[in-house]
């Protein structure tokens, strides 16, 4: 405990003090206060993160229903009709992705042979260019047909679990949309009460809504397109690949190139390298063009996160919650923002840290004229009630 001055009392003479923590202890109890809450979410993230996936799907649709009820819907019925909706996309995706790894798995083993004829290519390109047979074993000793086949059904796998917790998923979803209705009043009174509060709350749903929003747009037009492209090069199960773009796409960074390694590997095999480069070209043009220059422009400062940060989001969150903490990284970064930083003004600087590019206050001040100095004498003469009197003014 730190002893920190304060005042003197006037009747006694004595000085008063009072106890604070110094800071430096402060910040160690906040980052053993983070240390617990991380253990804790990461032991209970097989209900976490289906909690927060349904509080997302809550957070996306929310304007929908409110859309309804403007047209003249009763409140039940704009409810219901916006929960059906969730239910119908959420069971064409789980469905489609179902079927197509059904349909993957009794195509794999027909891709062993292909395989073997691959690794002797290589076996060769490496003894023609004068690698010993003994680092050759070595190099490839651990690659076979099933290792390789193995890690694309381990990521199909690894996809489909995110919607393990479906049934929970959509019984949460249904409390949530129920207890949405009345968002609105909710929050009218909480602005009365505590307008910080609500600042922070409106600010992760806005941004949380336009960031799934945008990705969602986004994400089928890469879909769409990769998809495409891969049924014209005839690649198998293209509608399988493009599905797998439309969900990586909300992975940042690196989710490019997790929906690319499946295509890839199958381009190779069916058709060797040259079909396996073009396959990267195209998933690398489309990734550019649209996922690193479009979409960004559309998302805008919604999510007002640094690049940094938000990688280091992604690693975080897939660590604390599996697979779909990867998905959700942004939204809950978020989240955790509103909550540590938003919701108190007193840390509100965090922002210019957190935040990408320059600070927006750095040029509204280097706009605005500056301010014009006042003498210090006459502000005290005011601070301390003396009337002051104009010298043009006759004194009374």
């Amino acid at each position: 405990m730190a002893q920190r001055y304060t005042s003197e009392s006037p009747e006694s003479g004595e000085s008063a003090y009072s106890w604070s923590l110094p800071r430096g202890v402060v910040v160690l109890l906040g980052l053993a206060a983070i240390v617990v809450c991380v253990a804790g979410t990461r032991a209970f993230s097989g209900v976490v993160g289906p909690t927060f996936l349904a509080l997302m799907l809550t957070v996306a649709v929310h304007p929908f229903p409110e859309w309804l009820r403007r047209k003249g819907f009763a409140n039940w019925l704009a409810t219901l009709v916006a929960i059906l909706v969730v239910y119908a996309i959420l069971g064409t995706l789980v469905l489609s992705l179902v079927i197509s790894t059904a349909r993957l798995a009794t195509i794999l083993p027909s891709y062993a042979d292909d395989f073997d004829s691959v690794i002797d290519n290589i076996r060769k390109l490496l003894t023609d260019n004068g690698i010993g047979q003994q680092q050759i074993h070595d190099l490839l000793s651990k690659v076979d047909a099933s290792t390789v086949l193995g890690l694309i059904d381990e990521l199909l796998v690894a996809v489909l679990g995110i919607f393990s917790n479906l049934l929970f998923v959509l019984v949460l979803l249904l409390f949530m949309a129920v207890d949405a209705s009345s968002y609105s009043p909710r929050m009218t009174a909480l602005v009365r009460s505590r307008p910080d509060i609500a600042g922070a709350f409106r600010s992760f749903s806005s941004g949380t809504r336009t960031y799934l929003v945008v990705s969602t747009i986004f994400g089928l037009i890469v879909a769409v397109i990769d998809a495409g492209a891969l049924w014209a090069m005839g690649i198998p199960l293209p509608i399988l690949w493009g599905l797998l773009s439309f969900i990586t796409n909300y992975i940042p960074n690196i989710g490019f190139v997790i929906g690319l390694i499946p295509p890839a590997l199958i381009a190779l095999l069916q058709g060797g390298p040259t079909l396996m480069i073009a396959v990267i070209v195209m998933y690398s043009v489309v990734n550019v063009i649209i996922q690193s220059i479009i979409q960004p422009k559309f998302v805008g400062d919604a999510v007002g996160l640094s690049v940094t940060l938000t990688f280091l989001s992604l690693v975080f969150w897939a660590w604390v919650l599996g697979p779909l903490g990867a998905i959700l990284a942004i939204p809950l970064t978020l989240m955790a923002k509103a909550l540590l930083v938003d919701i108190d003004p007193a840390t509100k600087w965090a922002d210019v840290l957190l935040a990408s590019g320059s600070p927006p206050t750095a040029e509204k001040d280097a706009d605005e004229p500056p301010t014009p100095e006042v003498d210090v004498s006459e502000e005290e003469e005011v601070v301390a009630g003396s009337p002051r009197t104009s010298k043009d003014s006759p004194e009374e």
